[in-house]
């Protein structure tokens, strides 16, 4: 008699007598290379001894990792130097390419973009924006609740916009760049104007080769971001153009530096640190520069 299908290939039917029966199991550097990749994904740019701090694997277990995602084309490194001083031998530093972004979820993309590209052709480039606008107007719906409730300060309202973000799989995170901070860095002389600003990321696009055809999206996404924030908003880079991460620069308004305690001031001798003056129309150094009225 003749074994039946499910007799012959299913382990739970039973074995033959003196044979164990044998479950594939996934390959387990499969798995940690899984874990890898989503580590890049949400801290790149980072360098492999950070990755290896944050994942607990030893130096030579995270190089063989990174060389194997290397080699399967969905990581690349980029070369950085040290954002302090600039100088120094630059550090590898790795990030998603766009096969490794593919990767990690733009499913049915090559269905949605040969749509959108007959909607264009029968209807002109206006439906294509009109179709991104009213993919968009649903984000921004969504976001402005949790935007307005971090309260009326920029930064906050930008970490508020890059958490609703990374809850829709875009990786965001923001980062405070301007006067520089901390030990054993240059100091401006007190009294002169420095500019703030955020930079808000997103190291992932789950629409990422739909936004590469249709600049459409990424010109829509940038002015919900800057709707939300009230303020205008610029593109530093996109995934969709070549960038390692998409990222938004927010300008927070131009300040009056001050001298770190001690530090000697160019003009003169050291001093205590001044207190900032309050906002108003006869100081506009601590106005921002949507309230000064300049571009």
């Amino acid at each position: 008699m003749t074994a039946s299908p499910r007799a012959a290939s299913d382990p739970a039917a039973g074995a033959p007598a003196g044979r164990t029966a044998q479950i594939v199991s996934p390959d387990p550097d499969e798995r940690t290379r899984d874990r890898v990749l989503s580590a890049v994904l949400e801290r790149g740019p980072v360098s492999a001894a950070e990755l290896g701090d944050g994942l607990g694997f030893t130096p030579a277990a995270m190089r063989r990792h990174l060389d194997a995602l290397w080699q399967d084309g969905l990581i690349e490194v980029k070369q950085a130097r040290s954002s302090a001083t600039g100088a120094g031998r630059p550090a590898r530093r790795y990030v998603l390419s766009q096969r490794g972004q593919a990767k990690m979820g733009n499913d049915y993309l090559d269905i949605a973009t040969a749509a959108l590209a007959q909607l264009g052709a029968a209807a002109g480039p206006e439906a294509i924006e009109e179709f991104a606008r009213l993919r968009f107007s649903g984000m921004e719906e969504r976001y402005r609740p949790l935007v307005e409730a971090a309260g009326p300060d920029l930064e906050a309202r930008a970490r508020a916009l890059a958490a609703a973000l990374s809850a829709d799989g875009f990786v965001g995170s923001t980062k405070t760049v301007g006067l520089p901070q901390g030990r054993g860095t240059r100091v401006l002389p007190a009294g002169r104007p420095v500019m703030l600003s955020v930079q808000l990321c997103q190291g992932h696009c789950p629409i990422q080769g739909l936004a590469s055809a249709f600049p459409a999206f990424c010109e829509q996404e940038t002015g919900v971001f800057a709707r939300l924030l009230g303020v205008d908003v610029r593109r530093l880079s996109t995934l969709a153009a070549g960038g390692h991460v998409c990222t938004t620069h927010i300008p927070l308004g131009r300040t009056t530096a001050v001298p770190a305690p001690g530090t000697p001031d160019a003009s003169g001798p050291a001093a205590p640190p001044a207190e900032p003056a309050a906002a108003s129309p006869s100081n506009p150094a601590t106005l921002s520069i949507h309230q000064q009225g300049r571009p």
